[in-house]
């Protein structure tokens, strides 16, 4: 599967692992959309899990990194949007299991949660890992039927 581009998002909590999660995207071969934030200035997450999800509606990014301090809040906003499949990951095997299983477009990470070797493995595998199809689509199909 080729990817054409991977939006990042962050609040000013999650900044700094974005910064460094930008290197690990491109050294991938991948095409960055990032949505800000671009400091430390105290800003509200909500505002950047819109944009991701409004960067996926409109085709701009295939996938997906959003980071704040604990991953939740950003999480909570993303999937406010029916084609958001947001998880928020705090391993290897949960990035894994969030595509095979779940068809997840946007990997969610705590700053405060999980440091930058485990971050790193974590959006590797994300943008490495296919969807696994067979009795999980049925499940992810029934998650595009019902939302806002």
């Amino acid at each position: 599967m080729t990817i054409r581009s991977i939006a990042l998002a962050c609040d000013h909590a999650g900044f700094p692992l974005k910064t460094f999660l930008s290197q690990v995207v491109v050294d991938g071969g991948h095409k960055i959309l990032d949505l800000g934030t671009t400091s430390h200035a105290s800003v509200d997450y909500p505002d950047y899990g819109f944009a991701m999800a409004s960067a996926l509606n409109a085709g701009d990014a295939d996938r997906g990194i959003l980071v704040c301090g604990s991953g939740i809040g950003i999480s909570i906003a993303a999937n406010r949007f029916q084609t958001v499949r947001a998880a928020l990951i705090h391993d290897a095997l949960g990035a894994r299991m969030a595509r095979l299983h779940n068809d997840a477009n946007v990997i969610c990470l705590g700053a405060r949660m999980i440091g930058e070797d485990v971050a790193k493995d974590c959006v590797n595998i994300f943008l490495n890992t296919a969807f696994e199809g067979g009795r999980h689509l049925t499940r992810v199909d029934k998650l595009s039927q019902h939302g806002a």
